[in-house]
């Protein structure tokens, strides 16, 4: 290979490294430029993944809600950390246990207590699903959301008539006359009932105080919109329990500009 073939070959490749360099650079300043104008990034994954600078942190909360140490200690770690500027709480939800709906509804509270908290309702956030919304500041639903079902139960059954009919008895040793109230053997007595209507409406208590304290409304009026009825997103927001009908990107708009 001649000597004015290889200077040829090396201009080439040197022009090509140029175009390589002059590329990199016009996209680290199209992606500076992006950052100046968007700094806040949303990030989610089981429950948060780990991000550097600002960010909006984001915690989705699918199906059966039960009591989950992880993600409350998630969201603690989001309270403390200065470089989550606000926290989206995508909900789609049925509802769960009182328990589970509680200890996320407080670690959510302890968010909305230092920095900006959204709540967004997906097809349904009902029961504790709700619950887990009414901390955050605004609280985002589609018209067709199914939510609010502001209530607690507890259900039991008797199958004694039918043992009966197989000839099976049963007779259980207790320490004390609601030791095994309820029970699936034998009918509910009087003083049963009562000891668990008093443990529903104190748990339903609860949640009225929540929900109260959470949507700045009288108790009392809350006490009439918490029949254990569900509502439309529409009928929420006519009723106050949500605040906008929106998606996620209408979130995402209201707290670029909080």
């Amino acid at each position: 290979m001649s000597l004015e073939t290889d200077l040829v070959l090396d201009r080439r490749r040197l022009s090509r490294r140029l175009s390589f360099w002059r590329s990199l650079a016009v996209l680290a300043v199209v992606a500076c430029v992006l950052v100046a104008l968007h700094p806040w990034r949303v990030v989610a994954s089981g429950p948060f993944s780990v991000a550097e600078g600002r960010h909006v942190a984001r915690l989705p909360v699918n199906g059966i809600i039960s009591d989950d140490p992880k993600t409350v200690a998630a969201l603690r770690d989001v309270a403390g950390d200065a470089s989550a500027v606000a926290l989206i709480v995508a909900i789609d939800s049925p509802g769960g246990s009182v328990a589970g709906g509680e200890s996320l509804h407080d670690a959510i509270a302890a968010v909305a207590a230092v920095k900006p908290v959204v709540a967004v309702m997906g097809g349904t956030a009902a029961s504790a699903g709700y619950m887990i919304a009414v901390p955050a500041a605004r609280i985002f639903a589609r018209q067709s959301t199914l939510t609010g079902s502001i209530g607690v139960f507890l259900q039991t059954g008797d199958v004694s008539g039918l043992l009966k009919m197989l000839g099976i008895s049963a007779d259980p040793i207790v320490s004390g006359p609601l030791k095994d109230q309820p029970s699936y053997v034998k009918p509910l007595t009087p003083e049963g009932r009562d000891v668990l209507q008093g443990l529903v409406m104190d748990l339903y208590d609860q949640f009225v105080v929540m929900v109260a304290t959470g949507r700045h409304m009288d108790p009392a009026r809350v006490r009439q919109l918490a029949d254990g009825r569900a509502y439309t997103g529409r009928q929420a927001l006519a009723l106050g329990l949500v605040d906008v009908i929106g998606g996620e990107p209408d979130a995402r708009a209201w707290l670029a500009a909080t």
